[in-house]
């Protein structure tokens, strides 16, 4: 099977998009399906035989992402490696070269919808953007063969919006990479702190709905026995506080889960998750985890391993931190561990494969 995937969100600092495409480029090759990967040309990132450079300009302050152009030559392309099924995976240009492609090809399409347009939109430029988003996403979602979305919570949002062919595909963890054995002293050694400090983590993308400023607000409520470190990319809140170190972006996931693994819980003050693939990554190397009770995080911590605070609310942050840390955190860090342990990646793989199966059949 000729599996062919699309998307604009692959560069060099990318975060959970890359992370699922590439896992599912090694595993499909494995399993002797021939696989594609279309991203924009100029992203950083080393290219393949089997990965196929578009056309695209850069996307101001976007942190390294390229807005492909084309969208009468993106389908070309696609209709010459002739897959089998076409993913793609946001939903701009590319989205419509793919049902372009679909309708030469007569091979199924489907759209993995990994972000929540309508309310980043609504987010940052209000209520009624965020309804022209919403229609926009309508229009475009129910010309797609299958929708997937990483969550219950955003698959029952696409389902009340008027698309119909959704279906939940949850992503995964690599739990031999991401795991409590990739402890360090190393990392305290170069933050230069003791034995004693308690270490909070956030990795990700610097972006405003990942609300850094409320993280940074809440070190400020802390005592100093706490030290923040922020893992990524990306326009930070100023000033920071003297208790926030920043590490830049780390592309490998062996040095990730050692950073990860050597901290002590990890912190996510995010609203708008989809799902929460950092979430998942620290809570299998064994990290309990403080997060927003909204979205995709609440979904996973539901099911134990952290503690859930109140939306927005750096006060709400600093109190979940203390009441962690007032319990038994090693029992809730491997908590965390068997929670992750749902989430491997080879059986989800499986149920995808299975689904791309039965939609090309068809």
């Amino acid at each position: 099977m000729h599996i062919a995937d699309v998307t604009m969100f692959y560069a060099a600092r990318s975060g959970g998009i890359r992370r699922y495409l590439d896992v599912k480029r090694e595993w499909l090759q494995r399993r002797d399906c021939r696989h594609t990967l279309l991203v924009p040309a100029r992203n950083g990132c080393p290219l393949d035989a089997s990965m196929l450079a578009l056309p695209s300009v850069p996307l101001p302050l976007s942190d390294g992402y390229r807005l492909p152009v084309g969208v009468r030559s993106t389908a070309k392309a696609l209709v010459r490696l002739k897959p089998h099924l076409i993913e793609v995976g946001d939903p701009y240009h590319l989205a419509w070269a793919a049902l372009r492609a679909r309708d030469a090809l007569h091979a199924p399409a489907v759209l993995f919808c990994h972000s929540d347009l309508p309310r980043l939109v609504g987010g940052r430029y209000g209520l009624r953007a965020e309804r022209l988003a919403a229609r926009y996403c309508r229009r475009l979602y129910r010309q797609f063969d299958l929708v997937l979305a990483p969550s219950e919570f955003l698959a029952r949002k696409l389902t009340l919006a008027g698309i119909p062919q959704v279906e939940r595909q949850a992503l995964g963890v690599d739990l031999t990479v991401f795991h409590p054995r990739r402890r360090s002293a190393a990392l305290r050694a170069r933050l230069e702190v003791d034995a004693d400090t308690r270490l909070l983590v956030y990795a990700g993308r610097f972006a405003a709905e990942k609300n850094i400023d409320r993280l940074v607000e809440a070190m400020r409520a802390l005592d100093g026995r706490y030290v923040l470190v922020l893992v990524g990319a990306g326009a930070l809140p100023e000033p920071l506080s003297e208790k926030v170190r920043v590490l830049p972006f780390v592309s490998d996931r062996a040095e990730l889960a050692t950073v990860l693994a050597s901290c002590d819980a990890f912190v996510h003050a995010g609203d708008q998750e989809t799902y929460g693939l950092a979430v998942l990554e620290a809570m299998a190397c064994g990290l309990p985890v403080i997060g927003a009770a909204a979205a995709g995080i609440e979904e996973i911590l539901a099911q134990g391993g952290g503690v859930l605070v109140a939306p927005r609310s750096a006060e709400a942050l600093a109190a979940g931190v203390g009441q962690l840390f007032e319990s038994d955190v090693t029992t809730v860090g491997n908590a965390a561990r068997r929670a992750a342990e749902r989430y491997a990646w080879h059986p989800l793989l499986e149920q995808m494969l299975t689904r791309y199966r039965t939609l090309a059949a068809a």
